[in-house]
């Protein structure tokens, strides 16, 4: 008899297995379905708004200056020490293999392709996502959002549009502040060493770098801001069940927010280094 039980009970293991598979891949498609459709009707609310001359205004200053309040002085002290730990290791290899002239350079390209928007993907879907998910998960709860819905205003257009452009403004913002930070600070680490003088570390960084490095570190926080918006807008209007659903929300936000903006920064950078090659 406790062979027939655990024979049925071994049997009905990968039954569970396949089934939970199952329900977690269509969750998986409805909730990307759920966010190309977000994402969709936000960038139309906020384009047909400013030509209409309706967008909330006053709503995108609010939401752009509470972004900046939470996410500029944790972006400055993550890119302090980013900068301290990139000089210190590209400093030691460039050492060992005598190419110390070279060391500004790929400090302030590394820092300035990757680092840059990497730190501040990290801030927007931390701090920033985290702050969006917050506010409107617990208006959902609340019932607000239903109660805009009945007063005919559509929420997507009154609260997630001025916060998608609040948000890709503000990340565009941090981009450069994290750049130059992380770039003084390896400055002041190569220079104050005595490693490299300041004039050949400026020099070699000029030398190599390019236009199109700003312009892709821009364009990578520019879509970070806008993919952290979405997600964390998308988590907070599907919020339910009170305060312990806005919490779930939360962390469900910020979780889907850093893998899609890794798996993102992969692709774009992968595009980027084929259609912009190093000078030789």
């Amino acid at each position: 008899m406790a062979t027939t039980v655990g024979s049925m009970i071994g049997s009905s293991a990968p039954a569970r297995l396949a089934s939970d598979m199952r329900k977690r891949t269509k969750q998986g498609v409805t909730t990307t379905g759920q966010l190309v459709v977000l994402a969709v009707e936000a960038c139309y609310a906020l384009v047909t708004d400013i030509f209409a001359r309706r967008f909330s205004w006053s709503e995108f200053m609010l939401q752009a200056w509470f972004m900046t309040q939470v996410s500029l002085l944790p972006t400055i002290l993550v890119a302090i020490p980013f900068g301290v730990i990139t000089s210190v290791q590209i400093g030691a290899v460039a050492a060992q293999i005598g190419a110390t002239s070279f060391s500004g350079a790929v400090n302030g390209i590394g820092v300035l392709r990757q680092g840059a928007p990497l730190v501040t993907s990290l801030m927007i879907a931390g701090a920033v996502g985290s702050a969006i998910c917050s506010d409107l998960g617990a208006r959902t709860v609340r019932e607000e959002i239903d109660a805009l819905k009945v007063m005919g205003i559509n929420p997507v257009q009154r609260l997630v549009a001025p916060r998608v452009l609040a948000s890709a403004v503000v990340a565009l913002l941090l981009t450069v502040i994290v750049a130059v930070t992380a770039m003084v600070t390896a400055f002041f680490m190569n220079v104050g060493a005595g490693t490299i003088s300041s004039g050949a570390y400026l020099g070699s960084f000029v030398s190599f770098s390019q236009p199109a490095d700003l312009y892709m570190a821009e364009f990578k926080a520019l879509i970070f801001g806008f993919i952290a918006t979405i997600v964390a807008a998308h988590k907070g209007l599907s919020a339910r069940g009170g305060p312990k659903g806005v919490a779930d929300a939360v962390n469900q936000a910020v979780v889907l927010s850093v893998i899609l903006l890794a798996v993102v920064n992969v692709g774009l950078t992968q595009a980027y280094v084929m259609l912009f090659p190093a000078k030789a």
